[in-house]
């Protein structure tokens, strides 16, 4: 019989643990369906698991008083029996808790999302969308989430040669534990989570990339950051315009938070014109976190190549391995869901600073923080096996506008200026833009300057609209 019992500290963390897209908790009193609608619910979207014996904070304020354990493990035989009618099977793992200073049971399920669409007994299918399990009636989308459920995932492969104290006294695990359960035991958190084979104890993928101190060094798999910076707006840079290269290792969390460091680093050398003159690269924060965050979670580990960051003097490209997986498409990524390293997701996602902290809104966020800063939205693209996301730094507003801006704060624009501040790569065209402007009475050549050399100023009426 799988029975543990634990700390009060340890009951405390669990109770007191926020309801999430990977968990939820139930007092005991709760009937079969429901049950079944949280465990299919988190089988058709990314996994998780649920306590049943726990009161919510809404029915009992006080954390010490929500254990309501069950007399015996017998009386959760019934709450079992319903995880077990779900069709297809569901792939779990449960246990018996019993706190040291409480009567009664409390029944814990981890649930790892499935291959299949799972329904309840009365063939309703669930999937969980924050802390929520909601009912999915449309054919359609059902139809949906059978295709992009595709093969098992490269995270759950194992890797024999990888000893498991590897991860289990990683530094990084027992960080991790600090803060998310501090009297939990490495080991029985590692196989609770499915991290580590319960019967051999061999490490999965998922768990040398999240705790292992160098996944690069063990896994079969380039699994790094690679940065590269070009001192070039060209599409194809050559070697001279090669400036410097860096490659970031670590687990999953740290690698992150070292990537992105190392971005904002490179770009605060990097100078471009703005409607305010010249000034450092500058992007959204929010937004070059959120493209790193996808990256390194999404992308596909079975793919032997690292993540590809290039920064340009207009533009960052960040080149994912794999392609878009299932229905997802780059015209409805925006609001498909689709998790292709569920553990991975998981696990992140249970940091005090989880860097994936709105499932669902990372792109979006990326796109809504590139608008605020008046920047054109982000290009997303499938090249051969990489999902390729560009953020391009070009205002969003017009060239002409943008022309008229830069003049409000300087005396002159020459094309050259013109061409970094608006992103248009041809001389001739920025022309076209200057004589829109010549030809409305707003701008005009500046006397005595020609060839390399020639620029514009506002006219009278120019200084008068810009005003206004």
């Amino acid at each position: 019989m799988n029975t543990r019992e634990i700390t009060a500290e340890e009951a405390i963390v669990l109770m007191s643990r926020e309801e999430s897209h990977f968990f939820d908790k139930k007092a005991a009193a709760v009937s079969g369906k429901a049950i079944q609608k949280i465990a299919v619910a988190f089988a058709n979207a990314d996994g998780g698991e649920f306590l049943i014996g726990v009161a919510d904070e809404g029915d009992i304020p006080q954390v010490e008083d929500r254990w309501q354990g069950l007399e015996n493990i017998e009386a959760l035989n019934s709450h079992l029996q319903a995880l077990f009618e779900v069709q297809p099977n569901l792939d779990l793992r449960y246990e018996f808790l019993k706190h040291q200073n409480k009567p009664g049971y409390v029944l814990r399920v981890n649930v790892e999302k499935g291959s299949e669409v799972h329904k309840t007994a009365d063939e309703t299918v669930y999937q969980r969308y924050g802390a929520q399990s909601l009912p999915i009636k449309d054919p359609q989308q059902i139809a949906q989430l059978s295709f992009a459920k595709g093969s098992t995932s490269y995270e759950d492969q194992i890797l024999k040669d990888v000893p498991p104290e590897q991860v289990v006294e990683a530094k990084e695990l027992k960080s991790f534990l600090s803060e998310y359960s501090p009297k939990t035991d490495p080991l029985d958190f590692v196989i609770n989570q499915n991290l580590l084979d319960s019967r051999t104890w061999e490490p999965r993928v998922a768990s040398v990339l999240l705790f292992h101190q160098a996944p690069s060094a063990v896994i079969p798999r380039k699994c790094a950051v690679k940065i590269t910076r070009y001192e070039t707006k060209e599409d194809d840079p050559e070697r001279d315009h090669l400036a410097e290269q860096r490659t970031i290792e670590g687990p999953s969390y740290v690698l992150i938070q070292e990537t992105v460091k190392a971005i904002k680093s490179i770009m605060s050398s990097v100078k471009v014109w703005t409607t305010e003159g010249l000034r450092d690269l500058d992007y959204p924060p929010e937004a070059v976190w959120e493209i790193v965050v996808n990256a390194i979670i999404h992308r596909d580990y079975s793919i032997s190549d690292d993540i590809q960051v290039f920064i340009f003097d207009n533009r960052i490209e960040i080149l994912s391995p794999g392609r878009l997986p299932g229905y997802v498409t780059v015209d409805n990524i925006l609001d498909a869901r689709y998790s292709r390293n569920p553990k991975i997701v998981r696990t992140l996602n249970r940091y005090d600073d989880a860097p994936n902290k709105d499932l669902g809104e990372g792109l979006n966020t990326a796109f809504q923080k590139m608008k605020d800063w008046g920047l054109k939205k982000p290009e997303i693209l499938e090249e051969n096996n990489y999902l390729k996301v560009v953020l391009p730094h070009s205002p969003l507003a017009s060239p002409t506008d943008a022309i008229l801006e830069f003049l409000r704060n300087h005396d002159l624009i020459t094309n050259r200026q013109a061409r970094e501040l608006t992103g248009i790569k041809s001389e001739n065209l920025v022309k076209i833009e200057f004589y829109k402007l010549r030809d409305e009475g707003l701008i005009e050549r500046v006397p005595g300057l020609s060839g390399p050399k020639s620029a514009w100023q506002l006219t009278d009426a120019g200084e008068d609209y810009v005003e206004q």
